[in-house]
């Protein structure tokens, strides 16, 4: 089974994405690769730099000697990145033929909410397979129980199905489908969307439930709806919208990953990597 790729910068929210990793692998059967990029910084002297290098072997030493243990079938191993971070992460993923990227996010405050530049949504943009974003204040200690699968009508909305159907069967998690259209023009098209996703669910032997809804703010509906079920998952795909309203606005991928306060799986439709096989 190829590795996960757990990236870290020591804070509390990369050890919770460190945790829920373990449960991840031993279930999936994997390997985890620990990352931490060393940043190059000009101002710095290179002495610097390297003790910083030295104090963070030292920490990804005790994080992989304190979580081995926990592994039942794979190791940790740690590895120093230059760069970056979300380049380096990408390159991990590349080296090691990653299955998915876990990583922990402080979520948006400021102007964070207008400008969409954390190193989270960075990676979630740079990285070729599904990346798992986990606030810090998660309780990791709780199941992945219920899984919430956003439908739209368009042509990329239902391929973020299979790697959620894949996560349910992991984790033996109730799927919540939910179907949402602007208009009422689209309802039908959608009907005939969430039949097809009912019918993969039920092929594949995973508990689920179907519900649609209209919706103004396609951010605030689907992160309600997560809390109205008491969501432990939601699974979204990334986008692409304009520059300006990539970089002022956030796509509503970027903005639920900001916001949720449970773990976000955004899948990028045109590569959903093999935890969907």
């Amino acid at each position: 089974m190829k590795p996960i790729i757990v990236g870290t910068d020591f804070s509390q929210g990369s050890y919770v994405a460190l945790e829920v990793a373990v449960d991840i692998a031993n279930k999936m059967g994997s390997d985890i690769k620990l990352i931490w990029v060393r940043k190059e910084k000009k101002l710095v002297s290179s002495e610097i730099l390297d003790e910083t290098a030295r104090n963070a072997a030292e920490q990804l030493t005790a994080l992989c000697n304190k979580h081995n243990p926990s592994m039942k079938f794979g190791r940790i191993e740690w590895e120093i990145l230059g760069g970056k971070v979300e380049n380096a992460i990408a390159e991990a993923v590349h080296q090691y033929d990653g299955s998915m990227v876990v990583i922990g996010t402080n979520g948006a405050s400021g102007y964070e909410k207008f400008i969409m530049g954390s190193t989270a949504v960075r990676i979630v943009q740079e990285v070729p397979c599904p990346v798992l974003t986990i606030r810090e204040g998660f309780n990791f200690h709780k199941a992945l129980e219920r899984i919430v699968v956003p439908i739209r009508v368009n042509a990329n909305s239902r391929q973020k199905v299979p790697p959620a159907a894949h996560m349910a069967k992991i984790f033996g998690s109730k799927v919540f489908i939910l179907g949402l259209i602007e208009t009422a023009q689209d309802a039908f098209t959608l009907k005939t969307y969430l039949k097809q996703v009912e019918q993969y669910m039920a092929q594949e032997g995973i508990e689920y439930h179907s519900v649609g809804r209209r919706y103004d703010n396609y951010t605030q509906t689907v992160l309600q709806y997560c809390d109205d079920v008491k969501a432990d998952l939601v699974v979204i795909n990334t986008e692409q919208d304009r520059l300006l309203a990539r970089l002022f606005l956030g796509t509503n991928a970027q903005q639920i990953v900001h916001k949720s306060q449970i773990p976000v799986l955004c899948i990028h439709p045109e590569d959903i990597g093999d935890i969907a096989r």
